[in-house]
């Protein structure tokens, strides 16, 4: 606490991150990042972007990249929004479509940066409860809403919506803006990016930091209706007109170019995920059904918080959240196999069944 705080420092609660520690032989399955490294176009591209042009500011809307991403997605570049990395994306979403007199709507169980930004920028929100199984129900927002922003998966969980109950619940709310947060799409669910077209209220937000292996270039957007990404525009350019430098956006563009290692990695991931989805019920934990690259799981006999401390203490990092109804659950990255396999030998000892 400082004399010369404002207000709104004193009242803020931060989001925590994931933990980045130094430890030796670290196991590190606790913050989703890709277990291989990006594709050899994206470090050869970085290379060739490191010239004397360092010197000069990079091209402030990103034409290239919004180009690139346009094309893979068969919109239109006045249609695409990007940023340093999708948190900031989705900061600038909370200011440009997110004050209105009635709440935001979002899950009671989800990426915990949505309250923060809310009590950020002063954003009115109800949460929306998870059912018994931990799914969202889209007949749960029935009710009077300002916005509404859900992760798609979702995070926690890993559940995923489908694309056409996305379609009911935009078509349930046309007059106010709807939100997907699909930073792990790419491992098993369907983008909602199709119902762009026929749905000016939806935006959708995807990263690069996931399954194109770029969590640390920080490379993100979004995609809807023009008017929406004028908004986002407006913002940004009140915050901070240059997001991406110039290796982010050409390392992005090689990227978005480079499907056959796009595949290849996220099918790796996905079978790693049945993996260590088949080892951990063997070792008694009910595991849900993900679509992400991390899956959520409880053990009936054990406590979270002391299988994450007996896990850390092997040397492997879980991700474990100290929240109601899901203080027992550990979320894990999913890695590579020989992860998989430490972190299933760690858990069968923790148990006593090694």
């Amino acid at each position: 606490m400082s004399r010369f705080w404002s207000q709104i420092v004193h009242d803020l609660t931060p989001y925590v991150p994931g933990e980045q520690p130094r430890l030796a032989d670290l196991v590190k399955l606790n913050t989703n990042e890709c277990p291989v490294g990006p594709s050899p176009l994206v470090l050869q591209a970085i290379r060739d972007a490191t010239t004397d042009a360092l010197r000069l500011y990079p091209d402030p809307t990103a034409t290239a990249l919004r180009q690139a991403i346009a094309a893979c997605h068969q919109v239109r570049p006045e249609q695409v929004f990007v940023g340093n990395g999708s948190d900031e994306v989705l900061a600038h979403v909370f200011v440009a479509l997110f004050r209105h007199e009635a709440p935001l709507l979002f899950p009671d169980i989800t990426y915990s940066f949505y309250p923060v930004w809310c009590r950020l920028h002063g954003i009115g929100f109800e949460t929306v409860p998870l059912d018994a199984d931990m799914r969202i129900r889209i007949e749960a927002y029935a009710r009077p809403a300002g916005a509404i922003i859900l992760a798609n998966p979702n995070a926690p969980t890993g559940i995923a919506l489908s694309r056409a109950e996305i379609a009911a619940l935009l078509d349930a709310h046309p007059d106010q803006p709807v939100v997907i947060d699909e930073a792990y799409v790419d491992f098993g669910a369907e983008t909602a990016i199709p119902l762009v077209a026929s749905h000016p209220n939806l935006l959708v937000v995807h990263t690069l930091s996931k399954s194109r292996a770029l969590a640390g270039l920080r490379v993100a957007y979004a995609i809807g209706d023009a008017a929406l990404i004028e908004a986002l525009t407006r913002v940004k350019d009140s915050f901070n007109s240059y997001p991406l430098d110039r290796l982010a956006q050409q390392g992005a563009i090689a990227a978005l170019s480079d499907e056959a290692w796009f595949r290849q990695t996220r099918s790796l991931v996905m079978e790693n995920r049945a993996y260590l989805r088949q080892g951990l019920e063997r070792l008694g934990f009910a595991v849900l059904p993900s679509c992400a690259n991390f899956v959520f799981a409880r053990h009936p006999m054990e406590e979270g918080a002391r299988l994450a401390a007996a896990l850390r203490e092997r040397a492997v990092l879980v991700r474990h959240f100290a929240s109601p109804r899901i203080a027992d659950y550990l979320r894990i990255s999913i890695g590579t196999r020989a992860q998989m396999d430490r972190l299933l030998s760690a858990l069968s000892e923790i148990l006593g069944r090694a």
